[in-house]
C-alpha cells in the first residue's frame, strides 16, 4: 500500500497582506514557517517514510517542503522542483489586494475569479510587466505552455502529466510521495485523485500546512483520506 502526502504550503506574506499571488514568488511568513514545520513533526509522529518529494518552482512551496521534511529526519530524500506544481496563475489580479479588488469588480465577480471552475481571471499579455514570459526559471518551456492566466481547469490540465508520467507510477511501484505546493495545484490534484465534480470542487478547500495522507491499493484506488 503506497502513501501519498499532500502539503498545502504555509501561510505566505501575500497571504497575510491579503493578495492574489499566483506565480509570484512570494516568501513564507513567520507563521507559514510554523505551520511548514508543525507538518513536519505530525508526519513524524505518524512515522511515515518517504521515498521522493515534488514541489513546485516558487519558494514558498519549496521552503515548505524543506522545513517539512527536516522535521521528520527526511531532508535527504530525491526531490523534483516543477512549474507543473505551481499555483494558479491569477493572470492580470496577481498583486492586487483582494479586498480591493471586490470593491472595483464586485464581489460576485472576485468570487468567480477566485472558486469557478472554467471561468478565466484577466489575463496578462507576455508583453505585460510581471509575466512569468521574462522570468529565466520558466526559460526552457514552449513559449505557449508559459500562461497569461489560469483557471482550475487550466491548472488541472498541466498537472495531471506530472501525476501520469512520474507521481502514478512511483506509487504503483509502492514508494511513497510527498508533494508539498498550492491551494490550486493541490485542489487540481485532489480533483482528480478523488473524481470530484466540476460542481463540488469549488467547495474542497486545502489547509495551509496541514498534510493530507492518501492510502492506495494496488491500482491506485484511494482506500483512505486522512488530515494530520
Amino acid at each position: 500500500m503506497a502513501k501519498l502526502v499532500l502539503i498545502r504550503h504555509g501561510q505566505s506574506e501575500w497571504n497575510l497582506s491579503n493578495q492574489f499571488t499566483g506565480w509570484v514568488d512570494v516568501d513564507l511568513s513567520e507563521k507559514g514557517v510554523e505551520q511548514a514545520k508543525n507538518a513536519g513533526k505530525a508526519l513524524k509522529e505518524h512515522g511515515i517514510e518517504f521515498d521522493y518529494a515534488y514541489t513546485s518552482v516558487l519558494k514558498r512551496a519549496i521552503k515548505t517542503l524543506h522545513y517539512a521534511l527536516e522535521e521528520c529526519d527526511q531532508l535527504w530524500i530525491p526531490e523534483t522542483k516543477t512549474w507543473r506544481l505551481n499555483e494558479r496563475h491569477y493572470g492580470a489580479l496577481q498583486g492586487h489586494n483582494k479586498k480591493k479588488a471586490a470593491e472595483k469588480y464586485g464581489d460576485e465577480q472576485v468570487h468567480i475569479w477566485r472558486r469557478s471552475y472554467d471561468v478565466l481571471p484577466p489575463l496578462l499579455s507576455a508583453e505585460d510587466e510581471g509575466s512569468a514570459a521574462k522570468d529565466r526559471r520558466y526559460a526552457n518551456l514552449d513559449p505557449r505552455a508559459i500562461p497569461g492566466g489560469e483557471n482550475l481547469k487550466v491548472t488541472l490540465e498541466r498537472v495531471i502529466p506530472l501525476w501520469q508520467d512520474e507521481i502514478a507510477p512511483k506509487l504503483l511501484d509502492n514508494k511513497n510521495v510527498i508533494i508539498a505546493a498550492h491551494g490550486n495545484s493541490l485542489r487540481a490534484l485532489s480533483k482528480y485523485i478523488e473524481n470530484i465534480s466540476d460542481e463540488d470542487i469549488m467547495n474542497l478547500e486545502m489547509a495551509t500546512g496541514q498534510p493530507v495522507v492518501y492510502d492506495f491499493d494496488e491500482k491506485l484506488n484511494v482506500l483512505s483520506k486522512e488530515k494530520y
